[in-house]
């Protein structure tokens, strides 16, 4: 069966940067449980996605450095040279389906144990992070960086992001959400420094500005480079300038990222059940990015209606369908739309049994 005419903006193509995603069905990161250890079962997840459609295939939160060591939890890495070979399978089996491969390039910051490196964890203002998924973060007081702790994390990302050019991504992730270390800096309550990098909303964006920057550098022409950020609390912050914080944090960065990976906070709020949300949750939260910024924008909101992605599209919403659960409950939701069986879609139902095994 053909496409239904309806649903024929959905295989639009979309630029982020230098690279092209084919359509507009973006699977955000998510992880697998995987990790590094099961570098080819994790390839072939991803690539059934792409198999199935998907334009755009992202990894989960990917380690930069071992300051960010979230053991004993499962975690992916980018660190050394045998990290680049297993998520070159990745990207290999992704590539081969035509679609792009994305990689989130992490650091927990204050949210991590580092129950392996055994380096004391960063935050801005050695302010432990207040909910870490599990509880495992004990009595643990994070290390309050200094300028030369910025300098190395930013060296740390820029050697990362250029360790996934190599491995062959398409869009590399700066991180500033769900609790981790570029949100902390955004964050007053986990930001009390009195440097160039606390206080007003323009200072306390500088550390994130200045990881985009990097990236870009480290990636040059070859990859897209994608800002994701949660904006659930600082839509909530009344702005000098704009409504809110969010607001101004996205203006301050409009034309830096490549793309906006925008998104409510972590994964209690991003992924509450089906008995209390339904489709498109976060557009209150988010609704106003693309009114800021000439970029592309993607987001989530357990989208399992056509019709549903459409209308996050034509009102201006969103560039990108973003998912995570629906592509996990049918990685082959695009292809069903596309070959106009979409009444054949196995539909996520927001039981949320996949968050209780979300790391990389």
């Amino acid at each position: 069966m053909p496409c239904n005419p309806r649903y024929e903006i959905l295989f639009e193509p979309v630029g982020i940067g230098p690279v092209t995603a084919p359509n507009r069905f973006y699977q955000v990161p998510h992880a697998s449980g995987m990790t590094n250890a099961l570098p080819r079962v994790r390839a072939a997840f991803r690539e059934a996605k792409a198999e199935g459609g998907w334009g755009v295939i992202c990894t989960g939160a990917c380690s930069i450095d071992p300051t960010s060591d979230d053991a004993p939890l499962p975690f992916a890495t980018l660190w050394d040279e045998n990290d680049i070979r297993a998520h070159a399978l990745m990207t290999e089996a992704v590539h081969r389906h035509g679609s792009l491969a994305g990689v989130e390039l992490w650091h927990g910051g204050a949210s991590v144990m580092n129950r392996t490196s055994r380096l004391p964890p960063l935050s801005p203002s050695g302010i432990p992070w207040m909910a870490t998924h599990v509880g495992f973060m004990g009595n643990l007081k994070p290390k309050t960086m200094d300028k030369a702790d910025i300098r190395e994390v930013l060296r740390c990302q820029a050697e990362a992001a250029r360790k996934a050019r190599t491995a062959g991504f398409d869009i590399v992730y700066v991180y500033a959400g769900m609790g981790y270390l570029g949100y902390e800096f955004l964050l007053p309550e986990y930001n009390h420094r009195a440097d160039e990098y606390g206080g007003s909303i323009g200072n306390r964006v500088r550390f994130v500005r200045e990881m985009i920057e990097v990236t870009k550098d480290a990636v040059g022409k070859d990859c897209g480079v994608a800002l994701r950020v949660s904006l659930e609390e600082l839509r909530g912050r009344p702005g000098r300038n704009q409504p809110s914080e969010a607001h101004e944090l996205i203006e301050l960065l409009a034309d830096l990222p490549d793309l906006f990976d925008v998104k409510m906070d972590s994964s209690p709020t991003d992924c509450s059940a089906s008995r209390f949300t339904g489709e498109g949750s976060h557009e209150p939260v988010i609704d106003f990015v693309k009114s800021l910024t000439k970029k592309p924008v993607v987001g989530v909101g357990r989208f399992t209606s056509p019709d549903t992605m459409v209308s996050q599209i034509r009102r201006g919403v969103l560039d990108l369908v973003g998912g995570a659960r629906p592509s996990i409950a049918d990685p082959f939701l695009p292809a069903k739309i596309r070959e106009g069986r979409e009444a054949e879609i196995r539909e996520c139902i927001g039981c949320n049994i996949c968050i209780s095994s979300w790391h990389d």
